[in-house]
């Protein structure tokens, strides 16, 4: 029986996924599999690069597919009017979502001991529950359920019963720890989740990144840096300005909101020093076409690896709703949070768990 497996959504996923190996002894590293969901992201050449560095048995791709590639289940997501007609649509959707993923999934999940999924929300979860697979959930970002909790979003309404539904007779499928095979999920800090939930447990993401040696840091950074002598360049540009700003973007709202947002920040914090960009992996806004004035670093690689460049540093990192918590390379870190994004758009957009309250 092979070891781990690691369903990764997003470059932060990779990046914790490498952070769990090589927390590990160095007997058992070299034995998990890496498994690239090819759904929400363009990985472009990870795969080659990841597999390079020798920590992974295998590194796979996979290509999961989002519900609108099935036409069939939009009947099943269709209002129907009261309770129990919607309920029966949904059992029927759970399912059927699952069996439609299952010629995709390219590996057989019952030959791994430890299977461990970022973000089960997606139709990977649905699968394994289909499928009657115990996993691994983890957080699909840093303190994610502290500012979204989307399982009691989701199912707001009647909550316990959905939850009974789902972790007693996997009739539907509730993420994030509720579904019938998920033996529990993995969080960065307890006790700032607003609602607890039974099946969490605690691994801080910081602690795993203090453990790692000079030669762990080099390893990960070889497998993210896509372009290193780009890369070089944008440090020793960086460092000729002493009150250096970096501004971290996101994949909010619309795309010309977006924009006038970042127009607004970069505006103002070029007031206080030299504006840097880093466009977040998600994020399709083109800001080296609309933002050509600013130095940008690379998309595709995660922020918390701009900790490991030593001759990387900033006065002050800035984020809108990305929670920052994990940066050492700035004096400053300034998330600015609902109340900023309430200037832009419908507060009831990004402030959710303000709405589970009482379902």
């Amino acid at each position: 029986m092979k070891e781990r497996i690691y369903v990764c959504h997003t470059y932060y996923h990779v990046y914790v996924a490498f952070l769990k190996e090589l927390n590990l002894p160095f007997s058992k590293r070299g034995q998990a599999t890496l498994l690239l969901s090819k759904m929400s992201i363009d990985f472009e050449n990870l795969k080659d690069r990841a597999a390079a560095t020798g920590l992974f048995e295998q590194v796979l791709e996979y290509d999961e597919k989002r519900e609108d590639f099935f036409p069939e289940l939009a009947a099943y997501r269709r209002d129907k009017g009261n309770i129990v007609q919607n309920m029966l649509s949904r059992i029927q959707y759970t399912k059927r979502l699952a069996r439609l993923n299952a010629p995709y999934v390219p590996v057989d999940f019952t030959e791994y001991k430890d299977i461990y999924v970022f973000c089960d929300s997606d139709p990977i979860g649905y699968y394994l529950n289909w499928k009657r697979i115990p996993y691994h959930a983890l957080e699909d970002g840093l303190n994610a359920l502290v500012h979204f909790d989307t399982a009691r979003y989701d199912n707001r309404g009647h909550f316990k019963l959905k939850v009974f539904f789902s972790k007693r007779l996997n009739w539907i499928f509730i993420q994030n720890g509720y579904g019938r095979y998920c033996l529990d999920m993995e969080v960065n800090d307890i006790k700032a989740i607003q609602y607890p939930c039974p099946y969490y447990i605690e691994q801080p993401r910081q602690e795993l990144a203090d453990r790692l040696t000079d030669a762990d840091k080099e390893l990960i950074l070889r497998a993210f840096i896509r372009d290193k002598e780009k890369l070089d360049r944008q440090i020793a540009e960086s460092g000729r300005s002493h009150d250096k700003i970096l501004i971290l973007t996101e994949p909010l709202c619309t795309l010309d909101v977006r924009e006038r947002i970042f127009r607004d920040l970069t505006e103002r914090y070029e007031q206080e020093g030299c504006v840097f960009i880093k466009p977040h992996p998600r994020d399709v806004l083109d800001y080296r076409r609309l933002f050509p004035q600013y130095p940008q670093f690379d998309a595709a690689l995660p922020m918390e690896l701009l900790n490991f460049i030593p001759d990387l540093h900033f006065k002050k990192a800035v984020s809108v709703l990305t929670e920052i918590k994990a940066i050492r390379f700035a004096d400053e870190a300034v998330r600015l949070g609902p109340d900023f994004m309430d200037q832009y758009e419908d507060a009831k957009i990004h402030r959710q768990n303000e709405q589970i309250e009482g379902s």
